[in-house]
C-alpha cells in the first residue's frame, strides 16, 4: 500500500535521494520524560500529513499566504520529497535522537532543506544536531515558553530543555524566541541565562505593542535561520491543540509574516514543527491544518516564486 505523503508530493527514500530541494519527514519523540510512554504529539505527523491533502489539488494555485503558486506545473514537485517517518520507540531515546539526528544530516549532505514535523519539543534536539556541519545558525523560535530548563526529573534532554542544549551547540551563534508569555518557562534563573548568553526574547507583549516587527527586528540580516515552532506559541484561542495552552500568542498571520521576513532577510536552513497534540483537536482537525499550511508556506518560502 502506498504510503500518504505530505499534500501528495512525491515519496522517496532517505537512502536514495535524487538532488531534491526540500525533504520532509517525521518524528514523533526523541526524549520522553516518561521511559516507554509515548508522546503526547505522537500521531502529530500523520494527522498533519492528512490535514494536508485537503490542499493538495490547490498547490498549483495562486497562494495568498505566499503571492505567488509555490507549484505551477501540477506535475513538478520541485524537488520536494517526503521520506516518511523515522522509527522512533518511546523506550529507546538514545536510538531515537541518533536515528532523527542522522536522518536530518542525510537530508543536509543531499543539499536539500529539512522540514521535520514532531512530534514533542525534545525533537528539535537531533534536528539542530545534524546541522554542526552546516553553521553558523540563527535559531529563530515561536514558542510560549523559553525551554531553558536544564535538568528536568533527571533528563537534560527532554521537552522543557531544547532551547538551553540549542544554545551549547557551537553552529548555533544567535537566538531570537517569539511569542513567551504566561507560566511554564521555570524560574527567573532560566530566562537569565538565556538573556545572558544573547537570545533576544520578544514576549507576546512586545508583539502587541510593536506588531511582528518587534520581532523581525530582532533577527540579524543575512542569516541562515533554524525556525522551531512550538505549537502553542500560537495563540489557543485558534490553536487549542497543545500540551500547555498558555492565553495569548501569535496569530497564524503573524507567524506567515515571520516566515516570509525570514526568507527575504536570509536564508531559511530548515524548519522543526512540534507540540501538535491531535488528541486535543477538534472533529473536523482545524489545528492540524492550520499546522499543515505553516509547513506548505515554508516550502513556498524556500522555494520561491
Amino acid at each position: 500500500m502506498t504510503r500518504p505523503t505530505f499534500a501528495a508530493l512525491p515519496a522517496a527514500d532517505i537512502d536514495a535521494l535524487d538532488q531534491p530541494s526540500i525533504v520532509l519527514f517525521g518524528a514523533s519523540e526523541a526524549t520522553p520524560y516518561d521511559d516507554g510512554e509515548p508522546s503526547h504529539s505522537a500521531e502529530a505527523p500523520a494527522a498533519v500529513r492528512a490535514a494536508s491533502l485537503g490542499f493538495a489539488r490547490q498547490l498549483s494555485q495562486i497562494d495568498f499566504d505566499l503571492g505567488f503558486t509555490p507549484f505551477p506545473d501540477p506535475n513538478d514537485a520541485r524537488g520536494v520529497v517526503d521520506v516518511g517517518d523515522v522509527d522512533t520507540r518511546p523506550q529507546d531515546a538514545a536510538g531515537n535522537r541518533e536515528r532523527i539526528e542522522a536522518t536530518t544530516r542525510t537530508v543536509l549532505n543531499a543539499g536539500a532543506v529539512p522540514i521535520l514535523l514532531g512530534g514533542d519539543d525534545s525533537v528539535p534536539i537531533p534536528f539542530a544536531s545534524a546541522f554542526a556541519d552546516h553553521g553558523p545558525l540563527t535559531v529563530v523560535q515561536i514558542d510560549a515558553h523559553v525551554d531553558w530548563g536544564d535538568d528536568i526529573r533527571g533528563e537534560p534532554l527532554g521537552y522543557g530543555s531544547p532551547m538551553r542544549r540549542l544554545a551549547e551547540m557551537p553552529h548555533v551563534t544567535g537566538m531570537v524566541q517569539v511569542g513567551v508569555r504566561g507560566l511554564g518557562s521555570g524560574g527567573a534563573w532560566q530566562i537569565e541565562d538565556a538573556r545572558g548568553w544573547g537570545s533576544r526574547i520578544v514576549t507576546a507583549y512586545d508583539l502587541i505593542r510593536g506588531g511582528i516587527d518587534a520581532a523581525i527586528d530582532q533577527v540579524p540580516a543575512g542569516g541562515r535561520y533554524l525556525v522551531s515552532i512550538d505549537c502553542d506559541g500560537i495563540d489557543p484561542a485558534v490553536f487549542p491543540a497543545v500540551a500547555m495552552p498558555t492565553p495569548g500568542g501569535l496569530r497564524y498571520e503573524e507567524v506567515v509574516l515571520l516566515l516570509t521576513a525570514l526568507a527575504e532577510r536570509g536564508e531559511i536552513a530548515g524548519l522543526v514543527l512540534a507540540e501538535y497534540v491531535p488528541a486535543r483537536d477538534d472533529p473536523h482537525r482545524l489545528c492540524a491544518a492550520m499546522a499543515a499550511r505553516i509547513v506548505a508556506v515554508t516550502m513556498g518560502l524556500v522555494l520561491g516564486a
